[in-house]
Order: structure tokens, then sequence, then C-alpha cells
């Protein structure tokens, strides 16, 4: 099968070892949920396989629905959801439950990739158009409450306009509106957010409390040393002083019980993932497929990137997950679908290639 061939052995690998990590992680921290992450596990390498057999431009053609269909469905969560920690982000139909805003994550970058494929280079209006599509996304996220979700698709969009080809002169003008308006969003912060920022800047101040998570985290993460306690071993893990052990906080576990070496082999799966995710859009001859990795490429950065500076102590607890590592069935399928697109475009350009060889 062309899905094994080339460099998707790459992608293959660092899957490989990221699900021996976080099953690993899963069985040692919170056994019961195993099995439920085996069969998200399960069904995402199924949708794997069946995106990475469908063109991108075939897709590309149902942009628009799925847009409208994206809508509908965070507009369901308001309807259908079940309150949780005061948050609606979850639906469940009778033993499975799911989150339409981790779902929509890689459907999102596919429509703005299409959006924006029409010019080489992106006008302000056409940046602006792009911008207004994607306001309703971001509130409806934002409103349920999601910060973190909210910031993963704006941070995908801003890969996707950045691959369109968007002017220096309006990269900067994005810069600097950011920058007069990024005070403003602390008006719109629910006071638990609020709490996490200033926690952040000094966690001590609040240690039993708002400060809790992150000094739990850092000391987890200090105490792991070259090998780690072994699976199954780790105190602040274990002795459940460690909040959201096996999702938001599972590098620190991670650490604590497989130490620096486990650390490293994460960095290096994740190393790997990125470069193919690159290579891919570098070797692409789809502008559709170059957009939609680089703004793939951006959100599995973000996501790794913010995850593991909140597990040490360097970025803000936001409730970003650790992608294809933390437990969670609809972050783990969504970016499954993602990797599916990328892999087809690996694999529609080896037919194509071959196919003009035979010519």
């Amino acid at each position: 099968m062309r899905i094994f061939k080339d460099g998707d052995r790459i992608i293959l690998i660092s899957l490989l070892i990221l699900f021996s990590l976080s099953l690993s992680m899963i069985w040692s921290l919170a056994p019961q949920l195993f099995v439920h992450q085996l069969t998200s596990l399960v069904l995402g390498l199924v949708l794997l396989f069946i995106f990475s057999r469908l063109e991108i431009e075939l897709l590309g053609g149902f942009s628009w629905l799925i847009y409208i269909f994206s809508l509908l469905f965070l507009l369901s969560t308001f309807v259908f959801g079940q309150v949780s920690r005061g948050a609606i982000r979850w639906i469940e139909i009778g033993n499975f439950t799911f989150q339409p805003s981790e779902l929509i994550k890689p459907f999102m970058i596919l429509f703005f990739a299409n959006f924006l494929t029409e010019s080489e280079r992106i006008s302000p209006r056409k940046m602006m158009s792009s911008a207004l599509l994607l306001f309703p996304i971001l509130f409806l996220v934002f409103k349920q409450p999601d910060l973190g979700s909210s910031l993963v698709i704006l941070t995908s969009w801003l890969g996707t306009i950045f691959a369109a080809g968007l002017p220096i002169l309006s990269l900067l003008a994005i810069t600097f509106l950011f920058l007069i308006i990024s005070p403003l969003i602390w008006f719109f912060l629910k006071n638990y957010q609020k709490e996490r920022i200033l926690s952040f800047l000094n966690p001590y101040q609040d240690p039993l409390r708002a400060g809790y998570h992150l000094i739990q985290s850092m000391i987890a993460i200090g105490s792991g040393g070259i090998f780690g306690w072994g699976l199954g071993r780790g105190s602040q893990s274990q002795l459940l002083f460690l909040p959201e052990r096996h999702t938001d906080f599972i590098f620190a576990s991670l650490i604590e019980e497989l130490g620096l070496i486990g650390g490293f082999l994460l960095l290096l799966a994740y190393g790997l993932l990125f470069y193919r995710i690159l290579r891919i859009s570098q070797q692409s001859t789809s502008r559709l497929g170059q957009i939609f990795c680089l703004g793939f490429f951006s959100q599995l950065v973000f996501q790794v990137f913010v995850n593991i500076g909140m597990n040490m102590g360097l970025m803000p607890i936001t409730g970003i997950t650790l992608p294809l590592v933390s437990y969670g069935g609809s972050s783990l399928v969504a970016t499954l679908i993602g990797l599916g697109i990328v892999m087809s475009l690996s694999r529609f350009k080896i037919s194509r290639t071959e196919t003009l060889e035979i010519k």
C-alpha cells in the first residue's frame, strides 16, 4: 500500500512512538480509561486511512458545506451539550462523549486554505473576509467557554494566511493591531482564566488554589531525573497531587515516570512529524495542499509548545492538551484526520510521479 511507502514512514514511525508513550501513560495513570482511548485510536486510524485516500481538491470542493456544518455543530453544543465544571463543550450520545470544538479543527484549516487559494498573494480585502468568517467560529468556541481551542483555531488560521502569501505590511499591521487590543481581552476572560494568568506570574501567591496546578507540575518534572521513577511509580501523579495528570499535565506525568529519556523520545517523535509535514508541503504540487499543511503544522506546533510550556511553568495554563498523547478521543480523532489529509498529498504526488515516468 502506497500509504506506507517513502517519506510517509516517518509519520508512521513518529505516530508509533507517540501512541506507545500515550497508551503506556494512560495505562499507568488512569487504567479505567485505557479501552476508551484505544477505541478512539482505532477509529482515528480508520479515518486517517480514509482521508489519506482522498484528493484534497475533492475535499476542498465541499469547503462551504464544511463551514456551515461546523457552525451548526458548534451551535448544537449549546442545545445538546453537557455542563461540566461550568463549561458546555461536550455532547453525549449513549456511552460516547465528543467535543465539537476539537473535531472541527482540521476542517476549519481546510476551509480557510481553500478560501485563500484563489490568488498567489492574498489582498487585505481577502484577509479581512477570512477574518469575518473566522469570527463566528471563534465566538462560539469562546462562549463555551474554551479559551484553549479558541487560541488553537486562531493560530491555525494565522498559519493559513501566512502560507497563502500575506504581504509583510499586512503582517506588521496585524501585529500592531493585536498589541493594541490585547489588553482588552482581559475584560472578556472568566475569573478562573484571569486567575490562571496571575498564578503564572506568581504561582506561590496562592499555592493551594490558583497556583497549585503549576507548582505540582514543576515538582513532578523536577523529580523525574534522567530515567524517571518508572511507570506507575510517580509520586505526584500516582498519589493524585498532580491534577489533570492524564490530560493537560500528561507531559509532567511522563517526565516524572519516564524521565529525561522519555521526554527526549517524545520530542524526537514530534520533531520527525513536524519535519515530514513541512517536507510534504514543500514537495506538494497543490497550492491548497501547501496551505493546509502549513496551517496544520502551525496548529500542532502551537499545541505542543504551549502544553509543554505550561507544564514547565513557562506559559500560562490554558487547557491545551498534548496532541496524540493526552487522553481525549475527540482531539485524537481530529488530529489523525488532519494527518490523513497531509498524507494524501504525499500519496497523490507519488501517484502522479509514477504516471509521468510510465509515459
